[in-house]
């Protein structure tokens, strides 16, 4: 894996299981969050997004389900 933000973002959701773009922001400086996990689901890892409202504000919290590959890229 070349990128170096997909890489923190998959070693934060191994270790965390889930991640908002708030959390990317402030702890890794990555903006554009879904655009990271797009990359990550067409490598083949599971993430499913789950969208919450607070205070009527929608987010997105991304969740990994198995850091096993779905799919082998050739």
């Amino acid at each position: 894996m070349s990128n170096t933000q997909e890489v923190q973002i998959l070693n934060h959701l191994k270790k965390h299981k889930i991640i908002t773009s708030w959390e990317a922001i402030q702890g890794y400086r990555i903006t554009r969050l879904s655009a990271r996990i797009y990359e990550l689901r067409e490598k083949g890892y599971n993430i499913i997004t789950t969208y919450n409202t607070i205070n009527g504000k929608t987010f997105a919290e991304y969740n990994l389900l198995s850091s096993t590959l779905l799919k082998e890229k050739d």
